[in-house]
């Protein structure tokens, strides 16, 4: 026996609190009946989700992608601005993004129909950590830096806080090590100059929560790019391309 709002977790990739609001909303059927949250199912029982049939068998795909700018994660294009999914084979297009990046931004997106990989990835309570790429149009003043770093910057929505470090690496994606290297510069400045670039760590996932922590302070992103999220990489993953991988 498995819980209901497991075995459509895990068919349907959603979470389960999605599971549990779909079953309260009268979505769910079991053998032609209201399913009633808590229920138990076997592979004897017939399954409806919004009157289709929902199988016990089922593939869960992995997919990593390296998303570029100009492409938006929901299915359906946004004005004149495409869908990532117009990058994916037939294969992918029902997997769901794993949290998203906004038109503007570019880098690690990862998709899949397995909904309990989807919530451990994207709750806030498993602290998963994502490594971004970030361009400024201005050097980030060293006050600044702390603040966003030792204090967080207040905004609408809380406080927002995390890691900053001035960006030393050659682009590789390689987050973890471009960050330990650059704590070796300080003060705004680099072996070249002026710095605009740098490594941002967060594990939270607040929409455009970066974009606008700098705006607050008077700076513009023209850049951002995700290279990590939790345990995967884009190593080496070229702009526009995929693929799929297994846990």
């Amino acid at each position: 026996m498995v819980r209901l709002n497991k075995f459509l977790a895990e068919r349907l990739g959603i979470s389960r609190r999605e599971a549990d609001e779909a079953i309260s909303h009268g979505k769910v059927k079991i053998n032609g009946k209201i399913a009633v949250l808590g229920a138990r199912i076997d592979n004897n029982d017939k399954v409806c989700y919004n009157n289709k049939i929902v199988s016990f068998e089922n593939e869960f795909l992995y997919v990593a992608m390296n998303k570029p700018v100009g492409y938006v994660c929901s299915r359906r294009a946004q004005g004149n601005a495409p869908t990532l999914y117009d990058l994916l084979p037939e294969k992918y297009k029902k997997l769901k993004t794993v949290g998203r990046l906004d038109k503007d931004s570019s880098g690690l997106i990862l998709l899949t129909n397995d909904g309990d990989f989807a919530f451990q990835m994207t709750h806030p309570k498993f602290h998963k950590e994502k490594i971004y790429e970030v361009e400024l149009n201005k050097p980030l003043q060293p006050l600044h830096q702390q603040m966003i770093s030792d204090y967080g910057i207040l905004l609408d929505d809380g406080p927002s806080k995390f890691d900053v470090f001035s960006w030393t690496g050659d682009g590789d994606g390689r987050g973890p090590q471009n960050v330990l290297r650059s704590k070796n510069f300080g003060e705004g400045e680099s072996p070249a100059g002026p710095v605009q670039r740098y490594i941002v760590k967060l594990s939270e996932g607040r929409n455009r929560q970066i974009r606008r922590t700098f705006a607050a302070l008077g700076y513009r992103v023209t850049k951002l790019h995700r290279t990590n999220f939790g345990p995967y990489a884009l190593s080496g993953l070229k702009e526009g391309n995929f693929e799929e991988f297994k846990l």
